[in-house]
């Protein structure tokens, strides 16, 4: 059969939530099936990710340009890709890493490759009539991800006195999907009464949360707190806490020293940071920690992990940045029990979905997630159902970028009518 033989491949420069450059893919199929792609961009990025291929021109974008990139997918990826069957993903994402020829994606692009990986299997899934979801992660794809909402911004996400880069409300008690985006949703807007009353910026970050200043971090927990029971819920029952630290964005250049430099709290050790997290998740409900410590603190992981790894899901993301080497390091070693996951650190589908298989089939958790600079294109919504995860990232109640994602996970709960799946663990 060749309606799924893909006719033409071309990429194009667009703009970004941060309103920076990115690339969109579009490919067409002999059938006359169209679809796109676009690629999001991170800001606190891991050193060992794949590279997003920027034009370095400071005349346009301030440097930030992808033409070269959009020229690699036009130029170099289509000329190789035209004529094959879009649905043999695993091949056509292998025959670009072969033409990148590098171990980062830095000859093509990550962002290059992976619009190209992403619209392919947009355009499969629609050539056989069917959900990206379903194409992706078979007939038996049913589970909704957890959305852990991000409702207060700091670090590198936010211009303000908070050092951790992301508090997320969790509703793990909710019965279904829908309902627990309204649990958090709801306490979004109630969290923004409570800023609003104590004179508080109700200014939001690069993924939405709120970004005040405030007089430390801990203040941030307790007011996420307020806003869970003045929303008419119970803290770690309704609605439980997960944070993001981005550790590395606040480690100096000696391995297990942090400086926290936005609150003013000073410097500390691996050690200090751990028993700091003791006492939260003994004083918090606190399910979930993303990057506790910096990215080459892996001694430090392994003792954060000790400490509470039978007590909270404790995740990497600078750590692993979605690749399979570093994951199974940190089985091997115990650095964590989960893995976050993002499709544009590792750059192919194919890729993702192998770093997804090897968390799950070694116990670990896999933590689905959006970046800092998003599109409004919906694929990580699919891509999350596709791997049964479990539970999601991809930003707060605003900003149309994250409503998307939330938007087509309605979808797909109302289209398997009563068949979804909605839990914690």
């Amino acid at each position: 059969m060749a309606e799924s033989i893909i006719e033409q491949i071309r990429a194009l420069e667009v703009l970004d939530s941060r309103g920076n450059p990115t690339v969109r893919v579009f490919v067409t199929l002999e059938d006359g099936t169209k679809a796109s792609a676009s690629v999001p961009s991170g800001a606190s990025t891991g050193e060992h990710e794949a590279v997003e291929l920027r034009d370095g021109d400071a005349s346009r974008y301030g440097g930030k340009g992808v033409r070269k990139a959009c020229a690699n997918v036009n130029d170099i990826i289509a000329p190789e890709l035209v004529g094959l069957d879009a649905s043999e993903q695993a091949m056509i994402d292998r025959l670009m890493i072969e033409l990148d020829a590098t171990d980062n994606k830095s000859r093509l692009g990550a962002n290059a490759i992976l619009g190209v990986s992403m619209a392919v299997a947009k355009a499969a899934a629609q050539s056989r009539c069917d959900d990206l979801y379903r194409y992706v992660g078979g007939s038996e794809a049913r589970r909704i991800p957890v959305p852990c909402m991000n409702i207060l911004n700091g670090g590198e996400h936010a211009d303000n006195s908070v050092d951790i880069q992301e508090f997320m409300a969790v509703p793990l008690g909710a019965p279904a999907f829908s309902e627990g985006l309204r649990y958090v949703a709801e306490t979004f807007h109630t969290l923004k009464k409570i800023l609003e009353k104590r004179g508080l910026a109700t200014s939001v970050g690069d993924e939405g949360g709120f970004a005040p200043d405030l007089g430390s971090n801990e203040e941030a927990i307790e007011l996420i707190l307020e806003a869970i029971e003045k929303s008419g819920y119970e803290p770690g029952v309704d609605i439980a806490i997960a944070l993001d630290s981005a550790a590395t964005s606040f480690a100096t250049d000696t391995i297990g020293l942090y400086d926290l430099k936005w609150s003013g709290a000073g410097r500390m050790r691996s050690d200090d940071l751990i028993e700091m997290a003791e006492r939260w998740v003994e004083k918090y409900p606190i399910v979930l920690w993303e990057d506790p410590l910096g990215e080459e603190d892996w001694e430090g992981f392994v003792k954060f992990t000790k400490a509470l790894g039978e007590k909270i899901e404790v995740v990497g993301d600078d750590l692993f940045v979605t690749n399979t080497k570093f994951i199974r390091r940190g089985i091997e070693t115990g650095a964590a029990n989960a893995s976050l996951i993002k499709l544009n650190q590792i750059g192919t589908v194919t890729e993702t979905v192998d770093a997804v298989r090897l968390c799950i089939e070694n116990g670990w958790r896999a933590f689905l997630s959006h970046r800092s600079g998003e599109t409004c294109d919906t694929f990580l919504a699919d891509f999350a159902v596709a791997m049964g995860s479990g539970h999601l990232k991809t930003g707060s109640a605003s900003r149309s970028e994250r409503l998307a994602k939330y938007n087509r996970l309605l979808e797909i709960e109302d289209a398997l009518d009563g068949n979804a799946l909605y839990y914690w663990k």
